[in-house]
């Protein structure tokens, strides 16, 4: 019984020593589990212009990710975007999708030029782009709810057309240093508009907002919030073009083109925030002060993450339309009799108006287009020892105005370096901007937009007069 007990715990010891090596040989030969990377998607659904995709979906993806579509520049790849930028980096530490689509055609640049581009279901690369938003939500379980876009260069001009084509799927965008929508529309076929890469297309707020108004013209729902990056050296899409962007997505989402927060996360950096000063602020500027068209830069990824709320931090959504009874478009402009009555930029919820009237002006005569009734707005963004300002000039006469010239006095200690949109004369103290070719005509009610940057010791303020021709403008 005794030697029997024995051999059976022998034979038992056996068993769980061999058990025991196999379940750790097994354990050495099993691969580990494999770490997240970039995958190609073919098959996506609807492309008519062949563009691939390429996902990124992190090991720490909760159940319902949102998703992050990231547009590359002209010469680029999603490759290329994926390894050259923070957003999956961040996406592992965050738990959201990023779709990286690539554009195939020479120079890789997107379709943000045609009649196609610039419409709803349209064709061309937005309707490619957004069957790779539908097979991320349908087979990585994406968040139809939390769909985000961002973008460099022309990844940026098609941020902008994403959120003008399709703002009911698109919850926000962040353009790094792109241009309006519509903007670099082309009728000749071709896709560069060399205009508008120069900043030399100014429009009113209100006309902007009526290109992106008209891509989906039945659409009457909440509008994505936008973040715009540019660089002030920017030589390839010029810097006029971040102001443009600013009026045309205050107008869309219904605020007032004067920013209610300005501040500098960075020495270099000038943040302006639109309609709110929270980080999830309707509309939300950041100008780099000496930098090219180099942009992102290390630590902007994880501001736009903040700005979409990916971050965990929490949303603020005023100034956006909703639907059940939330108005928040612009009444921007309104012309009555030749006369502009201004601006009226806010948000009615629930049949009350919560927005601010910006900026009316009535009132005088212009004869023979050598002086009249102007109205001047002057915007100024400043940094430690340097600032830019956003001039707007509005023709308040009944005449038009053929050729101008604004007069005003920088205050102590500004120096003029660079300026758009005029030629400007003087660098300290009087100075003058004189129109270019194609903005000298302003016709009754019309404005024209102009800037300058310059250098301070301290004194940031703006001029405290402006004429045109001769006459002295109101100010605001």
């Amino acid at each position: 019984m005794f030697d029997s007990s024995r051999k059976g715990r022998a034979l038992l010891t056996a068993l769980l020593v061999g058990t025991a090596s196999l379940l750790a040989s097994l354990l050495l030969a099993a691969p580990p589990a494999a770490a997240a990377s970039l995958t190609e998607v073919t098959n996506f659904g609807t492309n008519p212009t062949s563009l691939r995709m390429y996902v990124y979906v992190p090991a720490s993806a909760p159940a319902k990710p949102a998703i992050l579509v990231a547009a590359h520049q002209c010469t680029g790849s999603g490759p290329g975007f994926y390894s050259g930028t923070e957003f999956a980096s961040l996406a592992d530490r965050y738990g959201f999708i990023v779709v990286y689509p690539s554009a195939t055609r020479s120079g890789s640049c997107w379709d943000v030029s045609s009649p196609q581009a610039l419409t709803r279901g349209g064709g061309s690369d937005p309707v490619g782009i957004m069957s790779m938003v539908t097979y991320a939500e349908q087979h990585y379980g994406g968040d139809a709810s939390r769909v985000y876009v961002t973008g460099a260069s022309s990844g940026a001009m098609m941020t902008n057309v994403l959120l003008g084509d399709y703002p009911d799927v698109f919850k926000a965008g962040s353009a790094y240093m792109g241009v309006p929508f519509g903007c670099f529309a082309t009728t000749d076929g071709s896709s560069w508009n060399s205009a508008c890469a120069n900043g030399q297309i100014s429009k009113t707020g209100q006309q902007w907002g009526d290109l992106v108004r008209a891509a989906d013209p039945g659409y009457s729902g909440a509008r994505p919030r936008m973040q715009l990056w540019h660089g002030t050296a920017d030589t390839t899409l010029y810097y006029p073009n971040f102001g443009e962007e600013i009026k045309q997505w205050t107008n869309v989402l219904g605020v007032s083109e004067t920013p209610v927060l300005t501040d500098h996360p960075q020495s270099s950096w000038t943040r302006t925030r639109y309609g709110s000063t929270g980080t999830q602020a309707p509309v939300e500027g950041v100008s780099v002060q000496g930098v090219g068209h180099a942009l992102p830069m290390s630590g902007m990824a994880a501001q736009t993450i903040a700005f979409f709320g990916l971050d965990g931090s929490s949303s603020t959504t005023g100034g956006t339309t909703t639907n059940g009874g939330t108005t928040a478009g612009t009444t921007a402009g309104t012309t009555t009799g030749g006369t502009t009555a201004g601006t009226t930029a806010g948000t009615t919820t629930g049949g009350t108006t919560a927005g601010t009237t910006a900026g009316t002006t009535t009132g005088g005569t212009t004869t023979g287009g050598t002086s009249g009734s102007c109205a001047v707005s002057d915007t100024i963004n400043a940094w430690n020892n340097g600032l830019t300002s956003a001039i707007t000039i509005t023709n308040t006469g009944t005449g038009t105005v053929n050729g101008w010239t604004l007069g005003f006095t920088l205050p102590s200690g500004q120096t003029l370096t660079s300026g758009w949109n005029a030629t400007y004369t003087g660098t300290s103290g009087a100075v003058t901007a004189k129109n270019l070719s194609y903005n000298g005509t302003l016709a009754p009610g019309a404005s024209t937009s102009i800037g300058f940057q310059a250098t301070h010791t301290g004194n940031t303020a703006k001029p405290t007069s402006f004429t045109l021709n001769g006459a002295a403008c109101s100010v605001s």
